[in-house]
């Protein structure tokens, strides 16, 4: 390994850098991810460095006191084999202390993080594809106002492990390429989502719902910001419900993931989750 070489939190504008690197590792993030990622846990992503050329990424961003998410674990490919990942990752983990640390991990690195201490939970299949519909609801879900999101914060709060106000915040506020809706019932929220472009296409995450007729009513009012384009969303293969709405609009498997937890599992009520927010931040 280089003497020169560090460990380091991300300066400015370095985290665009390794999202661009995970464009070119096929990951298709969205085109402004920078700005929320930034708001979840600003302390959480990390760079390796030669002098003052970053090398390597990953972030482990902290959620509260008892829950952590690994994503953007990568390795410039002209840096690749010596000995560099390893001390990123050690230095990412070490960073969150004793909180448990989701992932999402491909099938190939999947025996890596076991022998690290991370075990599965359950799949993720993402879906995508061109809508070719757009299903049916007796409900309809409305654009997400920014004087109204503290309402939709406590309903994500009960169903992603920790509270992430600030991030959701970030991540639903509307801009060119990026908005958000909810659904009600009865004054109550009864879901919300939020669309994005991204490198390839549009992802939509989170669709976190009460039931199957609440997503349908928001990716009817979702998929058009997409204009004809393909749309991706990842899905808990355990969510029949949200894998037939996929399929009923035209979405097909396009690629799957494992979600694994080093620590406790959290309790995640995965039948409200019909698409995760992001591979990279849970």
């Amino acid at each position: 390994m280089n003497s020169e070489f560090a460990v380091r939190s991300m300066r400015p504008g370095e985290l665009e850098l390794v999202l661009e690197w995970a464009r070119q590792e096929g990951w298709n993030p969205g085109l402004d991810d920078s700005l929320a990622f930034n708001e979840a846990d600003p302390s959480g992503f990390f760079v390796g460095s030669i002098g003052e050329v970053p090398v390597g990424s990953i972030s482990v961003v902290k959620y509260g006191d008892m829950f952590a998410f690994l994503g953007l674990y990568i390795v410039h490919p002209d840096f690749r084999g010596k000995g560099y990942g390893k001390a990123i990752w050690a230095a990412g983990i070490a960073s969150v202390g004793d909180r448990t640390i989701g992932l999402d991990g491909v099938a190939a690195q999947q025996d890596n993080y076991r022998k690290a201490g991370f075990e599965p939970a359950y799949s993720t299949i993402r879906y995508g594809g061109v809508a070719t519909s757009l299903p049916v609801s007796t409900l309809v879900a409305q654009p997400v106002l920014d004087s109204r999101l503290e309402g939709l914060q406590r309903y994500d709060s009960a169903i992603f492990p920790q509270s992430r106000d600030a991030f959701l915040a970030a991540w639903c506020t509307a801009r060119k390429g990026r908005r958000s809706a909810v659904v009600r019932k009865s004054h109550k929220i009864r879901g919300y989502g939020t669309i994005r472009r991204c490198y390839e296409g549009y992802k939509i995450g989170p669709l976190f719902a009460n039931d199957a007729d609440s997503a349908a009513a928001l990716l009817a009012e979702l998929i058009p910001e997409a204009k004809g384009a393909a749309v991706f969303i990842d899905i808990p293969a355990e969510n029949h419900e949200a894998v037939a709405l996929a399929e009923g609009i035209g979405l097909q498997p396009v690629f799957e993931t494992t979600r694994m937890y080093r620590g406790p599992a959290p309790a995640i009520p995965l039948k409200h989750v019909f698409g995760v927010t992001t591979l990279e931040l849970g």
